[in-house]
C-alpha cells in the first residue's frame, strides 16, 4: 500500500501546482494587444485606458483564436461591454 501512496501524493501535489500557477501573457499576446492599441489610438481614450482595455479583450479571448482583438469584439458585445467598463472606457 506504502508503494502506491507516495506517486499518488506527487501526482496531487503536481495537480494542486499547476492549478496555482498564474497564466503568463505570451510574445503572441503581446502581437495582438499592440495591433489592438494601434487600431484603437484615435478612439478618444488615454493611451492607459486603450492598453487596459486591449489587454482585458485579449485575455477573455481564446488562446486558440486566429481573429485579431478589433476584428473579435465586434461579435463579442458582452465582453466588450465588461472591458469598457473595467477599462474605464467613456
Amino acid at each position: 500500500m506504502r508503494k502506491y501512496l507516495l506517486p499518488l501524493m506527487i501526482a496531487t501535489s503536481f495537480g494542486l501546482t499547476a492549478q496555482c500557477v498564474p497564466a503568463f501573457a505570451d510574445a503572441d499576446d503581446a502581437a495582438w494587444i499592440k495591433k489592438c492599441v494601434s487600431d484603437n489610438k484615435r478612439e478618444g481614450a488615454t493611451p492607459e485606458v486603450v492598453a487596459a482595455y486591449c489587454g482585458c479583450m485579449n485575455g477573455k479571448m481564446s488562446s486558440n483564436e486566429t481573429q485579431s482583438i478589433t476584428t473579435w469584439e465586434k461579435s463579442h458585445p458582452t465582453e466588450m461591454a465588461q472591458c469598457d467598463k473595467e477599462s474605464g472606457w467613456k
